[in-house]
């Protein structure tokens, strides 16, 4: 099952110096979740300071657990929105 995480950095109650002292570590965290096939995509946003990524995980949960690890979701830097997907049915048989 896929999932769609859109995350806001709470940058009214962080500094950027305090944002960039965990950043290495949720980079390495993001890397590892990428090679073992959880995180599928991902991309920073445009329209402020955060990301957005397409996650694969079983359950809600197992999603859940997998933004949890993250260092900025950890620190309680960042809000993470987990929206679960469904495959479009407009490309099936009529």
């Amino acid at each position: 099952m896929q999932f769609m995480v859109m995350t806001q950095r709470y940058s009214d109650q962080y500094s950027e110096e305090e944002f960039a002292s965990v950043l290495p570590e949720e980079t390495e965290t993001v890397r590892k979740l990428y090679a073992e096939g959880v995180v599928r995509q991902i991309w920073l946003r445009a329209d402020g300071p955060g990301a957005c990524f397409l996650l694969e995980a079983a359950s809600l949960e197992e999603a859940q657990a997998a933004v949890d690890a993250l260092p900025l979701a950890r620190e309680q830097m960042s809000e993470f929105r987990i929206i679960p997907l469904r495959p479009y049915g407009g490309f099936g048989p009529r």
